[in-house]
């Protein structure tokens, strides 16, 4: 059985906004379903299946070009698609290195700050305006 759902019911189904629905047809990531000449167009399961695809790619941190290529791909091709995760692992990775170092000093910056006990001016001050 079909289910037959509405923009508004697949969009509050999925979790996410109607203009989101709208965006992912004009870009091509789902087909526009017909619009019949009396009521609303309605999305059926291949469409509610391929949102639900796109929402867990985008929660782990693919682009929406990136779902594009994996969706074309589709199941079969899952050398190409292991290459398109091990590029967005590898992302992730140096974005993660590049957060602790960050972490890193800011806990420094803090810490000074702590023994700056006569108050010479503020270390994250001066270390943010250090050109």
């Amino acid at each position: 059985m079909s289910k037959k759902l509405t923009i508004s019911s697949i969009a509050k189904e999925i979790g996410i906004n109607v203009e989101t629905i709208r965006y992912y047809e004009r870009i091509g990531l789902i087909a526009q379903p017909e619009k019949p000449e009396t009521g609303y167009r309605t999305y059926n399961d291949e469409i509610l299946k391929k949102l639900y695809f796109i929402k867990r790619a985008k929660k782990l941190g693919f682009s929406l070009n990136e779902i594009s290529d994996i969706m074309v791909i589709g199941n079969k091709g899952c050398k190409e698609t292991k290459e398109i995760a091990s590029l967005k692992l590898q992302s992730i990775n140096n974005k993660i290195n590049d957060l602790k170092s960050i972490s890193k000093t800011l806990e420094e910056l803090i810490e000074a700050c702590d023994s700056n006990s006569e108050y010479t001016g503020c270390p994250i001050f001066f270390a943010i305006s250090k050109k």
